[in-house]
């Protein structure tokens, strides 16, 4: 059984701290998360390589692309 890693994040909106865990299993995804503090949607970018290895980008619903 293998752990799920986790990453510290800013909230876009509030700049609160908070960890998230990263399920990068099913490959390069983009979903959705509340804040766990101000309750707002947090876009998230996942991009995983080929060795296993992974980017998480995130932003606000207002920001474009990424």
């Amino acid at each position: 059984m293998s752990c799920l890693p986790d990453e510290e994040i800013l909230c876009p909106y509030c700049g609160e701290p908070q960890t998230v865990t990263v399920d990068f299993s099913e490959g390069d995804c983009d979903y959705i998360e509340d804040c766990q503090i101000c309750c707002r949607p947090i876009d998230f970018h996942l991009m995983v390589d080929d060795d296993g290895g992974y980017q998480l980008q995130i932003k606000s619903e207002n920001e474009s692309g990424f």
